[in-house]
């Protein structure tokens, strides 16, 4: 299945461990650097205001699984995929691979909340960007 969206970024040396591998908490930076830039793609972004409401996407789930081993220096391509778009949510599904080799996949669920001095509260989706998401929803 072909991604929506993917970016490619190489490995800086402060991204691995003393392995030399890519420590696993880089692969939840990868794939939210790709989200931000699929957002911006569609004219959104990740944290700002919208009609007058101080808007964000905290991550309500996240999970990745490591498949291969990445390292100084690679060049890894972040594939994204949206999995299911709800009234305040979106769920993302994401493969990073190096080549061809898949080193990782993983998800990311994200709310779309308003931050008050209330506190924060989800809220429905933009609808332009709604439909935007829907349009591209991986089918099951």
């Amino acid at each position: 299945m072909k991604p929506v969206f993917q970016i490619q970024r190489r490995v800086e040396f402060y991204e691995t461990d003393m392995a030399g591998i890519v420590h696993f908490s880089n692969f939840f930076r990868f794939m939210e650097a790709c989200e931000h830039a699929f957002l911006r793609s569609l004219d959104h972004e990740l944290h700002g205001m919208l009609d007058g409401l101080e808007t964000g996407w905290p991550r309500v789930h996240a999970t990745c699984d490591y498949r291969a081993p990445a390292r100084f220096g690679d060049l890894l391509d972040v594939r994204l995929f949206i999995d299911e778009v709800r009234k305040r949510s979106v769920r993302y599904r994401f493969e990073v691979a190096k080549d061809e080799t898949l080193v990782a996949e993983g998800s990311i669920a994200a709310a779309h909340v308003a931050i008050t001095a209330d506190g924060i509260k989800a809220v429905p989706l933009p609808e332009v960007l709604k439909l935007k998401l829907e349009s591209m929803t991986c089918p099951s």
